[in-house]
């Protein structure tokens, strides 16, 4: 990690430390985990944040911030954001945010293993990862607990895109916007 990135990391860990700012994030979370729960199907459930929350202080790279409540035993499989850069904390649970080095397709091997925890007294890099542009990435959660991270994108929410393998073929991608 750089040290430009290690300092936008700790930045926007500092900010998301306020008890102001828990205080604003938690009924995202709590409607994001209804959501979850009455969809018995799914892996995950998503809804956008205010920018407005962070009071202005966000680095001016950030366009969206997002939670997301990743269902337990869930791996929600391979995706990328192909015009995204996404940096991405443990608020609550833990699991593990593998990341593939190459950009082409993902394939089943090369998977790198980072596992967070939401623990405020253990290193950043234990809670936070930074997700380049095009990276591909899966989040893997333990069978124990949902597992809710806050997510910072270089996007809009309206602009956001996910990028997914085509079950036909690796190296075919479908796109989809998380909203609309």
């Amino acid at each position: 990690m750089t040290a430009a990135e290690r300092a936008i990391l700790v930045g926007l860990d500092q900010i998301l430390q306020s008890e102001r700012v828990q205080t604003l994030i938690r009924p995202v979370v709590e409607r994001v985990r209804a959501k979850l729960s009455r969809e018995a199907t799914s892996l995950m459930a998503w809804e956008p944040i205010p920018l407005t929350v962070y009071c202005g202080v966000l680095p001016g790279a950030v366009k969206s911030s997002w939670v997301f409540v990743l269902r337990a035993g869930a791996n929600t499989g391979a995706e990328r954001h192909p015009n995204s850069h996404q940096r991405m904390m443990s608020f609550q649970g833990s699991g593990d945010m593998q990341l593939q080095a190459e950009s082409s397709a993902p394939n089943d091997e090369g998977w790198q293993s980072n596992i967070l925890i939401s623990d405020s007294a253990v290193p950043l890099e234990k809670r936070w990862i930074s997700i380049p542009q095009n990276v591909w990435h899966q989040p893997v959660i333990s069978k124990e607990a949902d597992w809710v991270v806050v997510s910072f994108h270089t996007v809009s929410a309206e602009k956001l895109i996910e990028e997914r393998p085509e079950t036909s073929g690796r190296e075919r991608t479908k796109q989809m916007r998380y909203l609309g």
